[in-house]
């Protein structure tokens, strides 16, 4: 379960928005909303611990009933996956994959069948090899998504993921990236413009609702 507590973000002396707290359930997908310049990606910086050191944050962020935001980003156990897919073009598929594996995956024999079952589950087998620039948007799609579960992320953060593949692939992307996280149950809060890419029966939050005039 992820867990904001009482968070105020604020900028001198203008403040984003103040006291917002939000508890997303395992599995569950909660949509946040606002316009541009509302504070969704700072919100976001703030939750993986990257926060601009010009904004000044209070509040809380707790994982598992255990309270991350004091911790180190690599510490946090949170996954981020942006529009852009952020593939390293000097890796070959599956090493981009090997990247995210954890350390219990020892031994290449053990961390190659992992990336390997993996490329497979999403109906890429035999691509271990392959340069990502031969991929389609759809295919490096899914493999940035994967390459971020695969750290074993207990909280996973959409900043606009969708936003850049056509109408056909962004269908196809969504279902699959909501299939996800349904299937390994991860708290996850997606950062979007597009009613359409809320869950059915999906949680919107409008972050304005936190906003007050300075």
């Amino acid at each position: 379960m992820l867990n904001i507590k009482n968070l105020t973000l604020s900028n001198g002396d203008k403040s984003l928005f103040t006291d917002f707290s939000l508890v997303v359930d395992h599995g569950e997908v909660v949509t946040l909303t606002g316009v541009s310049g509302s504070g969704k990606s700072t919100l976001l910086s703030w939750m993986i611990g990257d926060l601009d050191p010009h904004f000044v944050a209070t509040g809380e962020l707790w994982l598992n009933n255990e309270r991350c935001d004091t911790r180190p980003i690599e510490a946090r156990h949170i996954g981020l996956l942006f529009q852009n897919d952020l593939l390293f073009p000097h890796l070959s598929v599956g090493q981009n994959l090997a990247f995210a594996l954890p350390a219990s995956v020892r031994g290449a024999p053990a961390r190659r069948q992992r990336t390997a079952e993996t490329l497979s589950s999403i109906g890429l087998a035999g691509f271990h090899d392959r340069d990502p620039a031969t991929l389609s948007g759809g295919q490096r799609a899914r493999v940035s998504l994967m390459r971020t579960l695969l750290a074993e992320p207990q909280a996973l953060l959409l900043d606009e993921p969708f936003s850049k593949l056509d109408a056909v692939l962004r269908t196809q992307f969504r279902a699959f990236v909501f299939e996800q996280i349904a299937l390994q149950r991860i708290p996850t809060l997606l950062v979007t413009h597009d009613p359409a890419d809320v869950p059915q029966k999906g949680r919107v939050v409008e972050i304005s609702d936190w906003q007050h005039s300075t």
